[in-house]
C-alpha cells in the first residue's frame, strides 16, 4: 500500500483544486483536468508533479477515455490513492454513538457503535477516544476525526447548542483532540451529510441541489454553485417554523401544523399513542398503515401530505436540479409514496418540470460517513471553508 508523506500538507490553492477534482471525479486524464480547471498543460504539470511525488495522486493503469472518442495518443489518467489514509467519523445521537472508518474517497471499511449512557461532555469525549483506539488497532494510520451532532455548531469546533444532548458551549473538537492526539473537526450532522452528498453522493456535479432529512428531527441543506449554503439557522430546528398545515396536530411541545409536528418520528409516534393508548415503534405504525389500519393510515397520510407540501415548496423556491430525501424516516415514502407524489404535483405549477426527488435508504452510519468526509475536506485538503 502506498503511504502519503506529510510533505503534501498543506496544499497550495492550485494543488488543492487539482486534488479535489481527481478525488471527486477521478480517475481523470490530464487533458480533462486541464479542461475542467482551465489550466494550460504546463501549469497542470507543475501542479500535479508534487502531488504524484508525495503519493496523493497516482498514474492509473487505464485510459478512461474510450478509443473511439480519444484524440491522439492514450494518456495515463490520474487518480487518488484512496486507501492511503483512513478517517474516523462519528455520529452522536441522544443514546448512541455510531462510528465508521472510511477511505480517502469516503468508502466505509469499518463500523463500530457504542451506547451513550451519559451526556457529560468529558465522558462523551472519553467514549470517542475509546472508539478511536479500537479503530486504530486495524487502521493505525488514521489521519483525522470528523464528528456530527444534532444542533448548532460554531467554527467547526464548538457545540454552541444541542437540545438532544442538552449542551451549551461545549468545545468537543478540542476535548477529542486532547485525548486522541488526532486533529478533529465538528459540524452539524445535517451539514456534514450534505457535504458528503456534494462530494461523493447524489449531489456530485450538480449546481443546485437540496437535501431534506426526516427522522428524530428535520434537517435541510441547500447547495448553490456546487457549494453548501451555510446559515445562522443551521442546527436551530427550522422545521418548527415550516408551516405545512395550520390545522394539523399538536406535538408534545404544543406546536400545531408545523413540519415537525407532522413528519418527525417522535411526533408520529405521539399522535398514534395519544389516539390509541398504545406505544408503537415507527416501523410498526408504517406496517399498520400499509395494512389499512384506520388510525395509523390517517397519521401516515397526514405525514405524506406534509412531506409532499414541503418538497413542493423547496422545489418552487429553490429550484434545485435534485432533492435528496434521507434519514431514518424515509420508510414513509415506501408506504405512502403515491400520496407524496400527488401532493407535490398539487402544489406545483401545472407546467412545471417534475421534481427530481431521490430517496436514500440510510442509517446512522451514513451520518457518521458524512462526518468523516468533513475530516477529508478540512484535515486533508485544507478546505476549512467548504
Amino acid at each position: 500500500m502506498t503511504t502519503l508523506a506529510a510533505s503534501w500538507l498543506p496544499l497550495s490553492p492550485g494543488e488543492r483544486a487539482v486534488a479535489i477534482e481527481v478525488l471527486v471525479h477521478g480517475p481523470l486524464s490530464r487533458s480533462e483536468i486541464a479542461r475542467r480547471l482551465d489550466l494550460s498543460a504546463g501549469s497542470l504539470t507543475r501542479l500535479t508533479k508534487p502531488l504524484i511525488e508525495s503519493g496523493l495522486l497516482v498514474e492509473a493503469a487505464e485510459d478512461p477515455v474510450p478509443p473511439e472518442v480519444r484524440q491522439g495518443r492514450p494518456s495515463q489518467p490520474l487518480d487518488i490513492v484512496a486507501e492511503s489514509r483512513s478517517f474516523a467519523g462519528f455520529k452522536i445521537t441522544e443514546d448512541m454513538v455510531y462510528g465508521v472508518v472510511t477511505t480517502l474517497r469516503s468508502d466505509i471499511v469499518a463500523r463500530h457503535d457504542r451506547p451513550l449512557t451519559t451526556h457529560d461532555p468529558d465522558q462523551v469525549a472519553d467514549l470517542l477516544r475509546e472508539m478511536t483506539d479500537e479503530f486504530t488497532r486495524d487502521f493505525p494510520a488514521l489521519a483525522g476525526i470528523g464528528i456530527g451532532v444534532g444542533g448548532r455548531v460554531e467554527k467547526r469546533a464548538l457545540v454552541a447548542e444541542s437540545a438532544f444532548l442538552d449542551w451549551h458551549e461545549v468545545p468537543l473538537a478540542q476535548l477529542v483532540e486532547e485525548r486522541t492526539g488526532l486533529p478533529a473537526v465538528l459540524e452539524n450532522d445535517v451539514a456534514a451529510l450534505v457535504e458528503a452528498e456534494i462530494w461523493f453522493g447524489a449531489g456530485r456535479g450538480l449546481d443546485r441541489f437540496a437535501v431534506l432529512t426526516i427522522g428524530a428531527g428535520l434537517g435541510y441543506g441547500l447547495v448553490l454553485g456546487g457549494s453548501r449554503v451555510a446559515s445562522a439557522e443551521d442546527g436551530r430546528g427550522v422545521g418548527c417554523r415550516w408551516m405545512v398545515n395550520p390545522n394539523g396536530p399538536l406535538t408534545p411541545e404544543g406546536e400545531r401544523g408545523s413540519a415537525i409536528s407532522l413528519l418527525t418520528i417522535p411526533s408520529i409516534r405521539y399522535q398514534v399513542r395519544a389516539a390509541t393508548g398504545h406505544d408503537m415503534t415507527y416501523e410498526e405504525i408504517l406496517a399498520l398503515a400499509a395494512e389499512g389500519h384506520p388510525m395509523a393510515s390517517r397519521v401516515v397520510d397526514d405525514a405524506a401530505h406534509a412531506l409532499g407540501t414541503l418538497v413542493a415548496q423547496i422545489a418552487n423556491f429553490a429550484m434545485p436540479q435534485k432533492i435528496l430525501l434521507a434519514g431514518e424516516g424515509v420508510g414513509l415514502v415506501d408506504v405512502a409514496g403515491p400520496l407524496v407524489e400527488e401532493t407535490i404535483r398539487a402544489n406545483r405549477h401545472p407546467l412545471a418540470d417534475p421534481v427530481n426527488l431521490e430517496t436514500k435508504v440510510s442509517d446512522f452510519h451514513d451520518w457518521a460517513r458524512g462526518a468523516a468526509v468533513l475530516a477529508i475536506q478540512v484535515l486533508v485538503l485544507g478546505t476549512a471553508d467548504v
